[in-house]
């Protein structure tokens, strides 16, 4: 993968990626290391984001299944720096019907389950979509919900849309 990437002449480099990739620690007395995220395998996440912020190659942007929730992330150089370098975007989503029929807002004060680090642009509970379009300026998804889905013609609204800007790594909101 890394050699892919160093000789990549992609204006953006896409990784799909099976689980989480950004920091994110689980507990609420003690944090662990879950084994399903990247979380599990920080030696590895390392080796990636220190290859991506070396390296460069253009405009990184991994897109993550395998989640019941939705997220916009900043890939850092360390995410234990907030100040660290950004050298990358996950976009991490669910299927647009995972938890049949409901809302796409979790119940009243649980929109954000533990404070909300730096690098996370965007936590949402289920419902949401990330759809992206890439043309040689940006990368945009847009996060697509419907307010039912298990009878025909729902409608499909745009909750969120994000940018990943050629040249600049990091979302940013439009």
């Amino acid at each position: 993968m890394l050699d892919g990437l160093d000789r990549s002449p992609a204006r953006y480099n896409v990784l799909a990626n099976q689980v989480f990739m950004a920091r994110l620690l689980e507990g609420e007395e003690e944090l662990t290391l879950p084994m399903d995220k990247w979380d599990g395998y920080p030696a590895d996440r390392d080796r990636l984001m220190t290859f991506l912020h070396e390296r460069r190659p253009a405009n990184p942007v991994v897109l993550t299944g395998d989640l019941h929730t939705n997220w916009v992330n900043d890939l850092k150089l360390d995410f234990e720096r907030p100040d660290s370098p950004t050298v990358g975007t996950e976009f991490a989503g669910t299927s647009i019907s995972s938890s049949g029929d409901g809302v796409d807002t979790g119940p009243p004060g649980r929109e954000r389950p533990r404070p909300q680090p730096p690098h996370q642009v965007l936590q949402r509970p289920t419902r949401l979509r990330p759809l992206p379009a890439v043309t040689p300026e940006r990368l945009r998804a847009d996060f697509r919900v419907m307010p039912y889905v298990t009878r025909p013609d729902a409608p499909i609204a745009t909750r969120a849309s994000y940018v990943v800007e050629n040249g600049i790594p990091g979302a940013q909101e439009t």
